[in-house]
């Protein structure tokens, strides 16, 4: 069977064992509320994740377009970004799709139904694609968190002057010309 096939084939079987892999790398709490409330305003960080995690089982049965897949990954990876995860856990995610496929295949009833190993291969460079595109947007993300902060410290000690009284303005002076 071809990769596009399978993927097609054992995708809702797939995005519900991903969905749920994801969703037990949080506290056991939070897990259990992201699993169980189903309304996307009750529950938009289950409902995002989701989302994004559709998209990119889309895209990953077509190929890997960067730019097309980004908005996709960017929607979960955003959302890992903000909360206390380390890198290597915020994007293993992506990872867990290729051993999740293999699972897939492995349960499969007959050899016909599975992929071949170069349909494998081809899969799993995609996911390491994937992986590295996350990485970038990881970072893009943590670096706009920071530059967030910085400039809320800054705010923060300008006003605190301004209340002390311990910040002048210094006008602004036409540079004098030397005739």
């Amino acid at each position: 069977m071809d990769l596009e096939k399978f993927l097609t084939q054992n995708k809702s079987s797939i995005l519900k064992k991903w969905f749920n892999s994801i969703l037990d790398t949080y506290p056991a709490e939070t897990a259990n509320m992201l699993k169980k409330e189903k309304n996307q305003f009750a529950n938009p960080v289950g409902s995002t994740i989701y989302q994004g995690m559709d998209g990119l089982y889309q895209e990953l049965i077509k190929g890997i377009d960067p730019e097309t897949i980004s908005p996709f990954l960017d929607r979960i990876i955003r959302i890992r970004a903000i909360q206390d995860f380390s890198p290597s856990r915020a994007i293993a995610f992506v990872f867990t799709l290729k051993d999740l496929v293999r699972a897939q295949m492995e349960g499969a009833d007959t050899r016909q139904d599975a992929l071949s190993t170069s349909d494998m291969a081809l899969f799993e460079t995609r996911i390491d694609q994937l992986a590295l595109i996350a990485f970038d947007i990881y970072m893009q993300c943590r670096e706009q968190l920071y530059e967030i902060r910085v400039d809320e410290v800054k705010n923060r000690s300008h006003r605190l002057l301004q209340r002390a009284n311990l910040l002048a303005e210094i006008p602004e002076q036409e540079p004098e010309s030397k005739d």
